[in-house]
């Protein structure tokens, strides 16, 4: 997946000395703020990261390195203030007894000398214990009288989430352990093996869910589950790597506490070694490495700590991470595998694309068997061939991509691979796009075009509706229930036919469907029009568009000069709107979801011209009673205002709930008026007279 929002510092080490460097400074803070925190709801809450731990490591360090050089310009409410993300509202909160802090992250084996070396200074001959990094999610255990009595996610580090009915289906974590005492708190690691993983998929994939990119996202996923059943049917796993508190019981060293915990019937953290000097350090770190791709589970790095838990008391803390232990980041996995063919692939807007087909190779933990190949350019600069030996890593650790081409090892008969001339689906001939890098299906008919119409429109960006994944999708197509979008709102009549051909799964996933594709009919008309999949029109612009037209009919009638006017919009995307309501084909398609009852009528159309919120900023802090974040941050840009993460001068309104916490306070430093969702409600209700 490609890296959104990536910074580079555009900063010396010698800083900012002038007033108006200072201001790009703070800056330039402000936008890694926003990103860091937007990328921590992604991993943290939404478990369905965008970018790389790399990618995200390197923005973390960025902005860290700029508020140390900096200190008077840092934000209080800055993201590395915080530890890990948000809460989900419908589970319970629990304060955490010991705070859940991150260690340090260390990316080079100089950085580890030097913490080994910085140790020994500060310690008489210490020792450390080196771990695997398991990559999954942190859980906090309480036991009572022997009893496990409480399961916290890790939250913000000082709240999380209770998953105790999810933490008892845990393969392996013991409900009740032999030794009873008063109170005993853990720490572990929750994963999945890459069997359950797969299995997990191949369930989701034939109910028409998300499918998971990565262990680590669905190991999240899983435990943060309404329903128990889930998490006993996926299978999740547990690592102990820390004892916290254990009342009636001293230890001398954290191996100790280890060797103890398995004695209770727990897993604890796998394979540890303890080590004397940075030799052994390193040589223990590089031993796990070799590992990694032979483990049932993820890793992203290796732990080293020391073992001595009356040093670690003596070392004590920074305000941010402990100072007796870090965590070294492995690379990206690469690995070498073979190109066995190189196939072209027609996207909805009848794009060509070149996908290679490469002989299975086990990478960040799922099997890669396929990666895109971009385009003709793309090809001949890497000068990639079927036969080829090439080199593969995931970007993001999500996307496999083919970085270089081993030539040595080229077969003797291989073959520079061109584009077709002709769509390999359809048979019509192929042109250049006007950027010249990208070849087009000339056909408005071509299967593939329709299928990838057809799953465009049902994805989550678009129409929404849950259970038309790319298999159903091409299931329908194939089987002669849907030829256009339009076909989708015909299908109720086929529910029988459909069961009993099973094409798409069971009764459950059939219904399902139909129940997604009903509801679909009232969403609101930025969402079809997003759906059309008209080149260059997005979400955004498609809310654009909803804000200034009342209708669909309205829009098809719009002048190209009326489109051009619009903000953010120009010749291009005004050209390519007016073209697509002037091809009778889509004309007729919009006829029919029409007679079919969904929805044409813009729900925000207008409410840019009442400038309601317009020029407005607000901040969204705390859990409000019965709106998400992002439920209120919608109403609020349907009505012309916009967000922000952080709360500043130019902040008009911060919209609190409960646990408000750093935001609130700063916002009464600054006067900010404070509202909460009733008076919110009001604004809506009332205007911007009434706010």
């Amino acid at each position: 997946m490609e890296e959104k929002n990536r910074q580079i510092s555009i900063f010396g080490s010698s800083g900012a000395e002038k007033p108006e460097e200072e201001e790009t400074v703070r800056e330039q803070i402000r936008r890694l703020q926003a990103q860091v925190a937007y990328h921590n709801e992604r991993y943290y809450t939404q478990d369905d990261p965008e970018i790389s731990d790399q990618a995200y490591d390197r923005l973390s360090l960025e902005l860290r390195d700029l508020e140390r050089r900096y200190p008077h310009l840092a934000d209080p409410d800055s993201p590395t203030a915080r530890v890990g993300g948000g809460l989900k509202r419908e589970l319970r909160k629990v304060r955490h007894d010991v705070a859940v802090i991150s260690l340090q992250d260390v990316f080079s084996r100089q950085e580890v000398e030097a913490f080994v070396e910085k140790m020994g200074q500060e310690l008489k001959e210490p020792v450390f214990v080196v771990e695997k990094k398991i990559d999954g999610l942190t859980l906090v255990l309480r036991y009572r009288e022997g009893r496990l009595v409480e399961a916290i996610t890790r939250g913000d580090g000082v709240t999380g989430e209770s998953v105790y009915e999810n933490a008892l289906e845990i393969r392996g974590l013991p409900r009740e352990i032999p030794e009873k005492l008063p109170y005993l708190e853990i720490r572990g690691e929750v994963y999945m093996t890459r069997e359950n993983f797969e299995k997990a998929n191949k369930r989701q994939k034939e109910e028409g869910g998300r499918v998971y990119q990565n262990q680590r996202n669905i190991a999240a996923g899983t435990l943060r589950q309404l329903d128990s059943a889930v998490v006993k049917e996926r299978g999740l796993n547990i690592f102990i790597f820390n004892l916290e508190i254990a009342r009636g019981k001293s230890f001398q060293t954290h191996s100790e506490t280890l060797r103890w915990l398995e004695t209770q019937g727990f897993d604890v953290s796998p394979d540890y070694r303890i080590c004397s000097g940075a030799r052994e350090v390193l040589s223990a770190i590089d031993e796990i490495e070799k590992t990694r791709d032979s483990l049932e589970y993820g890793i992203d790095g290796a732990v080293v700590k020391v073992d001595d838990l009356a040093q670690r008391q003596s070392l004590g803390m920074t305000a941010k991470v402990p100072r007796w232990a870090v965590a070294y980041k492995y690379e990206p996995e690469k690995k070498e595998t073979v190109v066995e063919r190189i196939v072209a692939q027609v996207g909805r807007t009848g794009r060509i694309t070149p996908l290679a087909f490469l002989k299975p190779v086990r990478l960040a933990g799922t099997t890669v068997s396929r990666a895109s190949l971009h385009n003709q350019d793309y090809i001949d600069a890497k000068d990639i061939r079927a036969g080829d030996t090439v080199w593969v890593q995931k970007a993001g650790d999500i996307i496999p991509e083919v970085l270089s081409v081993v030539k040595e090892k080229r077969p003797p008969e291989s073959l520079p691979y061109r584009l077709p001339e002709r769509c390999p689906i359809c048979g019509a001939p192929t042109r250049r796009e006007a950027d010249g890098a990208h070849l087009q299906c000339t056909s408005s008919h071509c299967f593939g075009k329709r299928l990838r119409s057809l799953i465009y429109f049902a994805s989550k960006e678009a129409m929404d509706i849950e259970g038309l994944g790319p298999a159903a999708a091409e299931a329908l197509m194939e089987g002669g229930y849907v030829e256009t979008v339009a076909d989708l709102y015909g299908l109720e009549p086929f529910r029988q036919q459909l069961i009993q051909e099973g094409i798409i799964g069971k009764e459950k996933s059939v219904d399902k469907l139909l129940a997604a594709i009903d509801g679909s009919r009232k969403n609101d008309m930025d969402r079809l029009i997003t759906g059309f999949g008209i080149k260059n029109v997005g979400r955004q612009s498609a809310r654009t568009l909803a804000e200034h037209f009342p209708d669909i009919e309205h829009l098809m009638e719009a002048k190209k000069e009326e489109l051009e006017a619009l903000p953010d919009f120009g010749e291009v995307v005004a050209g390519e709107l007016t073209a697509f309501f002037r091809d009778p084909s889509n004309r007729d398609m919009i006829r029919r979801l029409k007679d079919a009852g969904v929805n044409m009528k813009s729900l925000s159309s207008g409410q840019k011209a009442d400038a309601r919120f317009a020029g407005m900023t607000f901040v969204l802090t705390g859990t409000l009673p019965s709106l998400t974040r992002e439920e209120a941050g919608e109403i609020i840009r349907r009505f012309g205002g916009k967000t922000a993460g952080s709360v500043s001068k130019k902040t008009s309104w911060v919209l609190a709930g409960e646990d408000a916490g750093s935001k609130l306070e700063k916002a009464k430093a600054l006067g900010i008026p404070i509202i909460g969702q009733d008076a919110f409600e009001e604004m809506i209700r009332q205007g911007r007279d009434k706010a």
